[in-house]
């Protein structure tokens, strides 16, 4: 069993003796491309998978798609007694994707917690984005304040539909570095047996996604200062890291050899991504947060090439210039802790994988 910190969260973590709470695992796919884990919809339960993301906030299946499109598992809604279809259309647009349908009601269990009535969408025409992989759909974890169907989500309704204080105000995640196995979310707890440190809570800045200040960042120990705040959506549904423009030049002009590419990437001179000679940190709140050299260099630009891929990007100019988006490359050295008490706070310790 893991050695799971219920939490209440009043002051701080602490335990307490009753609670409920589960763990969901999830599948890293791709080679730390995204992170699935399966949950249940309807009486009896269908089993899907789907994508865990902090950087949305709609829950969404496939269900009556054309299979050369939807080649994954889908939702029958006549399979479920509990199925309600309200009519009403559903449609999300990702920064990279998009999905529509019609919005349903339905019981939706994950980890062993169940949110009755909760709406997701039934989706017969999602984007290419999705096709070809295991997954079945995805599992939006930020605020519902930006969910595209107006409702509340997953885990909001568990906190709302279970007795107080019963289950935790909080989820944590854990995510693998190259292993199929093992990455998972703890709703409702901590599990102490995925961190090196104790936890650092950063303030949310706007509850709409899981957003944090980010202030610079911190190059072989030279700070790299943004110029202004920057509001840093920490996002388990994005693979790479997003800042600024402005920001991802002045990093890598700390980085000698570094030349922009196109669509934001940069390449580098692949004998400096290495420990030894790059460290390459994340400041929030004034605090760094390192990014491993495993994740931060993407591989060659082509075979035999001496410049590598990094793993920073600059948003083009249809984000705003005040945004960054932080995925899985920083998370996977990052054990994050998302926290609806006091105020609304993120926490990171330091992950396992760092020692790995």
């Amino acid at each position: 069993m893991p050695n799971l910190t219920l939490a209440n969260l009043p002051n701080d973590l602490g335990t307490f003796t009753g609670g409920t709470h589960g763990s969901q695992p999830l599948t890293d796919y791709g080679g730390d491309t995204f992170y699935y884990g399966p949950v249940s919809i309807g009486t009896p339960g269908q089993v899907l998978n789907v994508d865990v993301d902090t950087g949305s906030a709609d829950l969404w299946v496939q269900s009556n798609c054309p299979k050369n499109t939807c080649t994954s598992p889908q939702f029958n809604q006549t399979k479920s007694k509990t199925f309600k279809n309200t009519k009403q259309s559903f449609n999300i647009q990702y920064g990279s994707g998009s999905a529509s349908g019609q919005l349903g009601q339905d019981s939706v269990t994950i980890a062993g917690l169940t949110a009755k009535n909760q709406y997701f969408g039934v989706v017969n025409n999602p984007s290419e984005d999705f096709e070809g992989t295991p997954s079945s759909g995805l599992l939006g974890m930020a605020f519902s304040s930006i969910a595209s169907s107006g409702k509340p989500t997953f885990f909001e309704n568990v906190l709302a539909q279970y007795p107080t204080d019963s289950v935790g105000p909080l989820f944590s995640v854990f995510l693998t570095r190259k292993q199929s196995s093992g990455s998972q979310v703890c709703f409702g707890c901590y599990d102490t047996s995925k961190v090196r440190s104790g936890i650092t809570w950063l303030p949310v800045t706007s509850k709409t996604y899981w957003t944090v200040s980010m202030t610079g960042a911190l190059v072989n120990g030279r700070a790299v200062p943004a110029t202004t705040t920057i509001f840093a959506a920490i996002d388990t549904g994005t693979t790479l890291i997003y800042v600024p423009a402005a920001l991802a030049k002045s990093i890598y002009a700390q980085i000698p050899g570094s030349q922009m590419m196109s669509s934001g990437y940069y390449r580098v001179p692949c004998s400096n991504l290495n420990s030894n000679s790059l460290r390459v940190s994340l400041m929030f709140n004034g605090s760094p947060f390192s990014i491993d050299m495993r994740d931060f260099n993407l591989g060659r630009v082509s075979s035999g090439s001496s410049y590598c891929v990094a793993g920073i990007l600059a948003l083009g100019n249809n984000f705003p210039d005040n945004l960054a988006i932080v995925g899985d490359e920083f998370l996977k050295s990052w054990y994050s802790t998302y926290d609806y008490s006091n105020g609304a706070r993120v926490g990171l310790s330091a992950s396992i994988n760092q020692a790995q």
